[in-house]
């Protein structure tokens, strides 16, 4: 990013888990940032597709409800964006209320669905009658609670939440595992790469050409013969027709390891497109195990055979 251009998109308002994250980047802690509120995660990476802000920062996967598919299906279509950064954030929830609010006051609650599904059982427990309003996101549900006339009694969101809006916290620590934790990911436009660090990760968007027995099976042979780890795998509906699937996958290693750049071109030849969507430092900082056989030296020795071989 240009230092002229230092505004970064996360999914808002003030005192989301978007929030926190990018404030907690290595991108935010270099300084010069501005960090601005988007309405929802489309809104977001929309806003660096316009060239409105130089990056985002949105959410990806969830250690217990798994990935967050607008993310997943908004980065595999429309104008391409990559990832430079990816950051993992504890997420912990609690029950938001206006100040004088009482348990037995509650009958509905407003939260994201994804901290809905975190709290599920402590709901069961404690308000298992009350109805839960979709939110876009925690903060936003916070938000919407203090203004004028809210159509909820309570919210769900992170503590934080009722400092920046005066709201009481009436239950902590409320989820459902104590060992959650929320992946979220920079996106910027197409440029210049992170430079490889020795513990990378990249993430592509693989299409079949055609659904046929092993086609699976070719996909991961690439990445198998190669000693190259999946650390994410799933399938994605294309919303072209029924049964016509995608597979979102992520990988240790850089788009500069030989070993990556030879299963992508063996992509390339099995499949109908790949969408490449940027190699980054991972999160927490761990070197893949590349076993003997396919190293960068072992490549280069290999090519240097070859040539000799054809007296090159």
């Amino acid at each position: 990013m240009s230092n002229a251009m230092r505004q970064i998109a996360y999914l808002g308002p003030s005192g989301s888990f978007s929030e926190a994250a990018l404030r907690a980047s290595n991108v935010f802690q270099a300084g010069g940032v501005d960090p601005v509120p988007a309405k929802s995660v489309l809104h977001a990476l929309d806003s660096v597709r316009n060239g409105e802000v130089a990056a985002a920062l949105v959410p990806i996967e969830n250690s217990i409800e798994g990935s967050v598919a607008i993310t997943l299906d908004e980065l595999a279509s429309g104008k391409r964006l990559v990832i430079i950064s990816e950051v993992v954030l504890p997420v912990e929830f609690s029950l938001l209320v206006r100040p004088g609010t009482k348990l037995s006051d509650i009958h509905t609650i407003s939260t994201h669905p994804h901290a809905q599904a975190q709290v599920r059982n402590w709901l069961s427990a404690n308000l298992p009658d009350a109805d839960v309003i979709p939110s876009m996101s925690t903060s936003a549900a916070a938000a919407a609670l203090m203004g004028e006339n809210p159509a909820f009694d309570a919210a769900i969101g992170q503590a934080l939440n009722s400092e920046i809006y005066g709201l009481e916290i009436l239950a902590d620590q409320i989820g459902d595992s104590s060992d959650a934790y929320t992946r979220f990911v920079i996106v910027a436009l197409p440029g210049d790469l992170p430079e490889p660090s020795g513990a990378d990760k990249t993430t592509l968007s693989v299409f079949q050409r055609e659904n046929h027995p092993g086609g699976l099976l070719e996909i991961l042979t690439e990445f198998a013969v190669r000693g190259i780890n999946l650390t994410r795998l799933e399938s994605r509906p294309t919303k072209k027709t029924l049964g016509d699937y995608y597979f979102s996958v992520d990988f240790e290693g850089h788009v500069n390891d030989l070993r990556v750049e030879e299963a992508l071109m063996g992509l390339h030849r099995v499949c109908l497109d790949i969408r490449f969507l940027g190699s980054y430092p991972r999160h927490d900082g761990r070197k893949p195990v590349v076993r003997a056989g396919v190293t960068d030296t072992d490549f280069e020795t290999a090519q240097a055979w070859l040539d000799k071989l054809k007296g090159t």
